[in-house]
C-alpha cells in the first residue's frame, strides 16, 4: 500500500528502521537534557551562569571537532562511524546516571561528562546529517529532512514531559539511565540496515582536506550568508534550555515538571512545523529560510514579554513552528546545493555554525539573566536573531543584485524566477 506523500521516505526500509530507532533514542536524549539542566540548577543553587557553562561545555567541542568529523564522513563508511558515536554517547549517559544515583554527583563531574558528551556529539552530528541522503537518495531528501524533524520533535514532546514526571518522583539519576538504555534502539537499526541499499555518496579521490571544504563554501555567497544567519540565530536565539529553565525556576518559581511542560509546548510547535514541511514536494528556497528566521526572532521577543506562565507556554507553539521552518529550509538548501563528495565537510561547517557559538552565547546570556532578569535571554536573543536575518537577507540581495533560486537542486541566480 502506498504511503501518504508526507511520509513517502518511510517506504525506504533503511530509513524506516532509522526513524523508528531515532524516536526511541531521541526521547531518551531529551529526557537527559531536561534532567541535566535541572541537576545543574539544583547543584548550583539556581545559577544561570552554571547552566550556561554546562551548555558551553557540551556544545563547545563543535567548534573544534565538527570540521574533522565532516572530513571523516566524506572518507569512511558513515553507518559504521555512527555506530561508534552512538555507543560512546550511551556510555556517557550510563556513567552520569550511576554517579547521580549513588549520590556522588557534583558540578565538576557534570561539567566533565557534559564536555565528553559534547566531543562525541560534535563528531556524530555532521556524520548523521550527511547520512540521510545515503538512506533515501536525493529525490526523497526534502521529505526525509522534514521527517527527521518530525521524529526529533515527537521525541521532544514525549521526552521532557516524561523527564519532568520522573524527576519529581525519582530525582534525576534514573532519567540518565533510561537515556543510556534508549540508545539500543538506534544501534539496532544501524546494525540491521542493508548496506547494499544505501545510496553511497561519491568520495573525493583528490582532496579530502578540511581546507578544501572551507574553500568550497567560501566560493558560494549563498552558503556563506545562510551560515552567517544560522550562526547568529543559533548562538543568541536558540537558547531555550537556558532561558526556559531560568524562567521556570527563578521567575515563576516552578518545578522540573513546569520546565518540562514549557519544553513540550515548544516541541508541539516544532512538530506542527515539521508536519507542514513534510507535505512540501519542492526544495526549500531562500525566502522561506529568511522569513522563518525573522519570524522566529520576533516571536521569541514576544515570549519573553509574556506576563504569565500560561501565556509563555502558549506562545512557545508559534515559536516552534518558525524555528522548524527556518531550520529545515537551511538543511534542505545546504544538502541539495553541494557536490556529493563535499557533503560531509559542508555539513561539518554547518554544524559548526549551528552549535559552535553556544560557548559564546550561553554564558553571556546566563550572565545577562543574573544581572537583569531571567526574561532577557529570550528578549535579547530574539532581537539579535531578527536583526541578523534581516541584515543578511539585504546583504545577499545587494551583493548579487539578483534573486536566488534553485536550478535542479543547485543554488543559482535568476533575474526572472521569483524566490519561492
Amino acid at each position: 500500500m502506498a504511503l501518504p506523500l508526507m511520509f513517502s521516505s518511510l517506504g525506504v526500509r533503511n530509513y524506516r528502521l532509522w526513524a523508528g530507532g531515532q524516536v526511541v533514542s531521541l526521547t531518551g536524549t531529551w529526557m537527559q537534557r531536561i534532567a541535566q539542566d535541572w541537576l545543574v540548577l539544583e547543584l548550583s543553587g539556581g545559577s544561570g551562569v552554571a547552566v550556561g557553562i554546562v551548555m558551553a561545555l557540551q556544545f563547545g567541542p563543535t567548534a573544534v571537532l565538527s570540521l574533522p568529523a565532516g572530513a571523516l564522513a566524506d572518507r569512511f563508511d558513515k553507518r559504521k562511524l555512527l555506530i561508534g558515536t552512538q555507543v560512546a554517547m550511551a556510555l556517557c549517559a550510563l556513567i552520569l546516571g550511576v554517579i547521580d544515583v549513588s549520590g556522588a554527583a557534583n558540578l565538576p563531574i557534570v561539567y566533565a561528562l557534559s564536555f565528553a558528551l559534547g566531543c562525541i556529539s560534535a563528531m556524530d552530528a555532521p556524520i548523521r546529517q550527511s547520512f540521510t541522503i545515503e538512506m533515501v537518495g536525493p529525490e526523497q531528501l526534502p521529505n526525509a529532512v522534514a521527517l527527521n524533524s518530525l521524529t526529533f520533535n515527537t521525541a521532544r514532546i514525549i521526552g521532557p514531559a516524561l523527564a519532568g514526571l520522573l524527576i519529581m518522583v525519582f530525582s534525576t539519576g534514573p532519567v540518565f539511565l533510561i537515556n543510556a538504555a534508549s540508545s539500543v534502539a538506534v544501534l539496532t537499526a544501524l546494525m540491521v540496515m542493508r548496506s547494499s541499499e544505501l545510496v553511497r555518496s561519491a568520495r573525493s579521490v583528490t582532496d579530502r582536506s578540511i581546507r578544501s571544504g572551507l574553500h568550497y563554501v567560501r566560493r558560494n555567497r549563498h552558503l556563506m550568508v545562510i551560515l552567517a544567519t544560522v550562526f547568529m540565530v543559533s548562538t543568541f536565539g536558540l537558547n531555550f534550555p537556558l532561558s526556559l529553565s531560568l524562567l521556570t525556576a527563578n521567575t515563576f518559581e516552578g518545578t522540573a515538571g513546569g520546565y518540562g511542560l514549557l519544553a513540550t509546548m515548544l516541541a508541539v510547535g516544532t512538530l506542527a512545523g515539521a508536519l507542514v514541511a513534510a507535505r512540501r514536494t519542492k526544495p526549500a528556497r531562500l525566502r522561506q529560510f529568511f522569513a522563518g528566521a525573522i519570524a522566529f526572532g520576533i516571536l521569541e521577543v514576544v515570549v519573553g514579554l509574556m506576563p504569565t506562565f500560561a501565556l509563555v507556554a502558549l506562545m512557545l507553539i508559534p515559536v516552534g513552528v518558525a524555528n522548524i521552518v527556518f531550520s529545515t529550509a537551511a538543511m534542505n538548501i545546504m544538502q541539495l546545493s553541494v557536490d556529493s563528495d563535499m557533503r560531509g565537510r559542508v555539513m561539518g561547517i554547518y554544524m559548526l555554525c549551528f552549535l559552535g557559538g553556544t560557548p559564546i552565547g550561553s554564558p553571556l546570556l546566563g550572565w545577562l539573566a543574573e544581572i537583569t532578569d531571567p526574561r532577557m535571554p529570550l528578549i535579547v536573543g530574539g532581537i539579535v536573531s531578527a536583526i541578523s536575518a534581516t541584515v543578511c537577507a539585504i546583504a545577499l540581495m545587494r551583493v548579487t543584485h539578483q534573486r536566488p533560486s534553485f536550478d535542479r537542486g543547485k543554488l543559482s541566480l535568476s533575474t526572472t524566477e521569483p524566490v519561492g
